[in-house]
């Protein structure tokens, strides 16, 4: 049962980041007049959105299971039905599943446009916010309930953003050709996308210090590696600087070494070459961090073993 919950948490994971991210990728850092040539987003995102839907209302149907003892228990429409609805976790996945087939049906409109992917930016957030109804955050009581909720929140939003733009960057480098026009798009994205990063790293940082003092605390950093959650956040964290190094190279070197070599009929293949690989790499990085994270929510943190 716990590995069902892992692969359905990842599946929102990248759905939420897919749906949240590419979009606000397409309408803030792309011409309109190219991203309405690309094809692959809009395929690409409604496989991710249905596998949303169908991930989510499984994850509440398991949730119940859970909660209710057995999944004969959980399938009883009056189980079903508390959990769904007289629960934050519940109406999480429920919000989610409406967020995943909204965004489904507008993906499906002829010509998505800049309007169409900033609505789509807008479900795509909706549907990461929700997130945070279904982790550690909503489990916090007290003074300090909304101020964690809020955190998990934007931490969701700022992986999304980076994670998303991350996708959108490496797919548009596979499907391009290396002629000067399109290397010349690709570079401004990248520098386009620069400033979207810098902006996703520090919201990062800060809201996952927020989270940390929240479900682990000062007096817990000592004895953080003698449980699995504090084993889990060090890997995460290395993969966040192994990403955060990665990102640096994309912005300060492998860039600016393609926009010198957009002109020159040798260099610029092998500046897209390099570009590729190393988005390739943080991307993979970046689906180990989601694995990670996913493992994490069903650990229980330092704070809720004393």
């Amino acid at each position: 049962m716990e590995t069902t919950v892992v692969l359905l948490r990842l599946g929102q994971y990248i759905g939420a980041v897919l749906l949240f991210g590419v979009p606000l990728f397409f309408a803030f850092r792309m011409p309109m007049s190219d991203a309405a040539a690309e094809r692959w987003p809009r395929t690409t995102l409604l496989v991710a959105a249905v596998a949303t839907v169908l991930a989510a209302l499984a994850n509440l149907v398991v949730q119940t299971a859970v909660m209710a003892g057995s999944l004969t228990d959980a399938l009883k429409p009056e189980s079903l039905s508390y959990v769904a609805f007289g629960t934050g976790l519940g109406v999480g996945f429920l919000v989610r599943a409406a967020m995943a087939l909204l965004a489904a049906v507008l993906l499906l409109s002829p010509k998505p446009g800049r309007g169409g992917w900033i609505a789509l930016t807008v479900v795509g957030a909706v549907l990461s916010a929700s997130l945070a109804w279904t982790g550690h955050g909503a489990a916090t009581e007290g003074a300090g309930r909304w101020p964690h909720l809020i955190a998990d929140v934007v931490h969701a939003l700022a992986a999304g953003l980076w994670l998303g733009s991350l996708v959108a960057l490496f797919l548009m480098l596979r499907t391009r050709h290396g002629h000067a026009a399109g290397a010349s798009v690709t570079h401004a994205a990248l520098e386009g996308f620069s400033g979207l990063g810098t902006l996703a790293v520090v919201l990062l940082t800060i809201t996952g210090l927020v989270n940390s003092a929240y479900l682990i605390g000062l007096s817990r950093l000592g004895s953080l590696l003698t449980t699995p959650y504090g084993v889990l956040l060090v890997l995460k964290l290395v993969l966040f600087a192994g990403m955060l190094a990665l990102a640096a190279s994309n912005r300060f070197v492998l860039t600016p070494h393609l926009g010198s070599a957009l002109e020159d009929e040798q260099a610029r293949p092998l500046a897209l070459r390099r570009l590729r690989r190393s988005l390739a790499l943080e991307t993979v990085l970046a689906a180990m961090l989601l694995l990670i994270v996913a493992i994490m929510g069903t650990q229980a943190p330092p704070a809720a073993m004393m």
